[in-house]
């Protein structure tokens, strides 16, 4: 039924339990997992008049961003492959993580979005905000939220 699993990670410790939780759920539905990264844009504060300035920081932080991403995939991937499951790893940079989730799930082809929450309750989602509630309301794919 389900045969792709995409699977966004951030590199917290809620990331290692998605890593774990969906490559256990690949195994037993024969599936393959599309691990992903959205890294932030830069912010607007980091704007400069300075064209040259500007143009180093945004390599800096577009250099940062890749090697983050790269480094979490790369994990995730030993990981998965170490488990006999088929692995394949993008990130993008975004201003809109909910969104980039939704849109990259979709072009990938995947048939469920597997999502790590913290389980803070509706007081700590209001404070704080919700990557899987907004995901649950933006997609249009299965979403199974491991705790």
């Amino acid at each position: 039924m389900y045969k792709h699993l995409f699977v966004p990670i951030d590199g917290s410790e809620l990331s290692h339990r998605a890593m774990d939780g969906s490559i256990e759920l690949a195994l037993q539905l024969g599936a393959r997992i599309t691990g992903f990264v959205v890294e932030p844009d830069l912010p607007l504060a980091a704007v400069s008049r300075d064209k040259i300035a500007y143009a180093k920081h945004i390599e800096e932080h577009t250099s940062r961003n890749e090697a983050h991403a790269a480094a979490l995939l790369v994990q995730f991937e030993e990981r998965a492959r170490n488990a006999g499951v088929e692995f394949t790893g993008a990130h993008v940079e975004s201003g809109d993580i909910d969104d980039a989730i939704a849109a990259e799930a979709d072009k990938a082809g995947a048939d469920m979005i597997v999502m790590v929450t913290h389980g803070r309750g509706a007081l700590g989602e209001m404070l704080f905000g919700s990557h899987t509630r907004q995901i649950s309301v933006r997609s249009k794919l299965p979403l199974l939220v491991l705790h």
